[in-house]
């Protein structure tokens, strides 16, 4: 396996641990980002690039044990080391109590199906879903779908501020609700909503709470406990790792679910989760990614090497100068958006900047989204247009499906001069 100083970032040799966030040495991680013709990725909430550090784990599994897992001999058993590896890194990204609580498979949506079809089956009086028109679609028509299984479902709409609201969700929950499903933040604008007061109104309910955190997870913590939901989803393409998902689930919970699996599949998870064969070397990824992560944690640490840290204290330091530096890129995004005379959608109070992640949805006047988006991409800018796969907001925003907006999403390893670049596209449309 290559060692972690290969084709990562190798602070040590570069400079000393700082405040300041390290974004030439994060850049400098990531191949796709040196690769000509120079390209500004702006469209990070379809797939975010992925360090060296994780091409090189998967090659390492595709050239040395690309094989099926069970087996007696090594390179078998060096694929059952790599999936119990990852799932207990992904069990410390999350912060899960017990490694076992978190299953593998293609994608967020594919296993909020899962559970959806599990609950389906447990309706009774608790036949009431609570959802909201802030989400991707993924997390509402999944759920919709259990119509036919007698559920009723419940509204939980989006303020003129562009966020969800623990308060507005009292009066929607009662005796009859079985489980609240909500995003941690919105794809499509950028609100993050406080997931863990919704859990205290739904608990208090004696319901359950059922996270996406796709979207919140390249630029914030994930913190289960904390957050004190039931079930959470992720995609690690969404997180510098390859094409793949994972849930989480409080493990009484899961042990309850009534799924699919064969006979000789222990009726306990993760396997009850996991049906036939997941994709091994996209975990193995997702495993160097999470690695990635708690490398740029330790490299911030000020008392870094004297001081040992754990991955989880690590994984804190690293999402904590991911967010500061977020909130920067925002306002330069707010700012040059401002210049334009963009309409911006959701949260756009810079003194409620921790509020939303750099995602931003907006309009031109007189320029449609799609020309915008061609416009840009002629520049090397790439940007998304279109509903966002979420059309109950736009509706709610007052958009049209087909056009939509147009959508710039940054992670960390983009930069304030190439915000400006945008800015400088953007405003020869406008001349």
């Amino acid at each position: 396996m290559p060692s972690e100083s290969q084709g990562i970032l190798n602070y040590k040799a570069s400079f000393e641990p700082t405040a300041i966030f390290p974004i030439e040495a994060v850049r400098a991680a990531f191949p796709a980002l040196k690769r000509p013709p120079e390209f500004i990725f702006f469209d990070n909430a379809a797939g975010a690039q992925i360090p060296q550090m994780v091409l090189d784990a998967v090659n390492h599994h595709l050239l040395e044990c690309n094989v099926q897992r069970g087996g007696r001999y090594p390179k078998s058993r060096e694929v059952d080391a790599t999936i119990s590896r990852a799932r207990q890194s992904v069990a410390d990204l999350v912060n899960a109590r017990d490694a076992s609580e978190v299953a593998f498979g293609m994608n967020a949506t594919s296993f909020i199906r899962l559970v959806s079809l599990a609950i389906g089956q447990t309706l009774d009086k608790r036949n009431e879903i609570v959802v909201s028109d802030i989400d991707h679609e993924a997390n509402v028509a999944t759920w919709l779908a259990l119509e036919r299984n007698g559920a009723r479902f419940i509204w939980w709409k989006m303020r003129d501020d562009g966020n969800l609201h623990a308060e507005d969700l009292v009066p929607l929950v009662s005796a009859r609700t079985r489980l609240v499903a909500c995003t941690l933040a919105s794809n499509a604008i950028g609100s993050v909503v406080d997931v863990a007061a919704a859990a205290r109104v739904a608990h208090a309910a004696g319901a359950e709470l059922f996270l996406d955190a796709v979207h919140y997870g390249p630029h914030g913590l994930i913190d289960v406990q904390a957050f004190d939901c039931d079930y959470l989803v992720c995609s690690g393409y969404k997180i510098f790792a390859p094409h793949m998902g994972f849930l989480w689930g409080r493990r009484e919970l899961l042990e309850e679910l009534p799924t699919f699996r064969e006979d000789f599949i222990p009726n306990e998870p993760p396997g009850k989760i996991e049906a036939g064969t997941f994709v091994y070397e996209n975990v193995a990824g997702m495993d160097a990614a999470v690695r990635y992560l708690d490398i740029l944690g330790r490299s911030l640490a000020e008392d870094e090497p004297k001081k040992p840290q754990s991955r989880r204290a690590a994984l804190q330091r690293a999402f904590k100068a991911i967010r500061s530096y977020e909130e920067m890129l925002t306002l330069e995004m707010l700012r040059v958006l401002n210049d334009c005379g963009a309409t911006v959608y959701g949260m756009a109070d810079k003194e409620r900047i921790s509020e939303r992640v750099p995602t931003l949805s907006f309009n031109l006047p007189n320029v449609s989204p799609a020309r915008i988006a061609e416009e840009l991409a002629k520049q090397n800018i790439g940007v998304r247009d279109g509903h966002m796969y979420s059309p109950r907001l736009m509706k709610r925003l007052g958009l049209a499906l087909e056009s939509g907006a147009v959508r710039a999403s940054l992670v960390h390893y983009n930069t304030v001069e190439e915000v400006r670049r945008f800015g400088s596209a953007l405003a020869q449309m406008r001349d």
